[in-house]
């Protein structure tokens, strides 16, 4: 069984940091791409980072671009989101995804598996 399991939410202040994680467990993730997205009530859920397992260059929405890192620890089957000089407009819930499309794909509809997700509380 595919479990991803997210972790490293919590409330922060604008201009802060946090790192999200995403551990990965049920399968070999090597030919996977890994993906972060994030919902806000009322709101689809939206893109917000791909990077596939075997690395390569990462793919972000514009709106994190510049602020926020997608990587990855093959070793320990782990998924990492570095955000940086967050902003209200990051509060929502961040959910990490594994697709086995053979591309980096930025639609939800394109991935299997999906954590429980972890919520970010960006006080302004």
């Amino acid at each position: 069984q595919v479990q991803l399991v997210e972790s490293g939410g919590g409330l922060v202040e604008t201009g802060d940091s946090l790192r999200l994680s995403c551990a990965a467990s049920g399968r070999t993730f090597s030919s996977y791409t890994m993906g972060w997205f994030r919902q806000v009530p009322g709101r689809e859920r939206e893109f917000v980072a791909a990077l596939h397992w075997r690395g390569g260059s990462p793919v972000y929405a514009d709106s994190v671009k510049g602020r926020f890192t997608i990587s990855r620890d093959n070793a320990k089957n782990t998924v990492f989101l570095q955000m940086n000089s967050l902003k209200s407009e990051d509060t929502a819930v961040y959910y990490c995804a594994a697709t086995s499309k053979p591309y980096i794909s930025r639609s939800r509809a394109d991935y299997n598996y999906w954590g429980q997700g972890t919520q970010v509380t960006v006080s302004s």
